[in-house]
């Protein structure tokens, strides 16, 4: 029998999962920007204090919005099927890695480009970036690298961070298809023949 505690954890976790997806529908339908307390509340039909109760602000939502998607990337690259997953070789879970981190970046560029505005040179230093450069890491060494993997790792992830993204779409006219199309001929450049 469920005691009263049980009932709010799951009012609390229905409601965080709520508003996140209302959050996520503000950011298809017209940008970050649009992303308000007030309007993730009128979305989710809720009152603005039940959000502010939840993320404390704006900010709590839109990093809670993006830890959602890195657990999701980290479950798949960690214990999901192959390529993605364990038991394809190092190359091609390169590969795959590298366009689902691409498809991630794409899916939530509005909010990483505010986020890597805020954190400068401390997004390195980020816990979900040194899951990325660690996974990159252990592929690498996989595949051969020796004591370039350090260097070779963070080369490999420049081109898939937001604002390169942001920056060869809009500055350089390129689409995600090619982004992805060209870091896979980056990674196939640097594999042995």
């Amino acid at each position: 029998m469920a005691g009263p505690g049980d009932s709010e954890r799951s009012d609390a976790i229905r409601n965080r999962a709520l508003l996140l997806s209302a959050a996520k529908r503000l950011i298809d339908n017209h940008g970050a920007a649009a992303v308000t307390m007030d309007a993730v509340a009128r979305e989710a039909g809720v009152g603005k204090g039940t959000v502010f109760r939840r993320f404390g602000g704006r900010a709590g939502l839109m990093m809670s919005l993006l830890d959602h998607s890195e657990t999701e990337m980290q479950r798949s690259f960690l214990s999901g099927p192959p390529p993605l997953g364990p038991g394809a070789p190092a190359v091609e879970r390169l590969v795959a890695y590298g366009r689902a981190r691409l498809a991630m970046v794409c899916a939530h560029l509005d909010i990483l480009i505010e986020a890597d505005d805020a954190s400068g040179p401390g997004r390195l230093a980020h816990p979900a970036h040194r899951v990325a450069v660690i996974h990159v890491q252990t592929l690498l060494a996989d595949m051969g690298f020796g004591d370039a993997v350090p260097t070779v790792s963070l080369a490999l992830l420049a081109p898939l961070e937001a604002a390169s993204v942001h920056h060869l779409m809009v500055h350089e006219g390129l689409t995600v298809e090619t982004i992805g199309d060209q870091w896979e001929r980056l990674v196939d450049s640097l594999t042995p023949a």
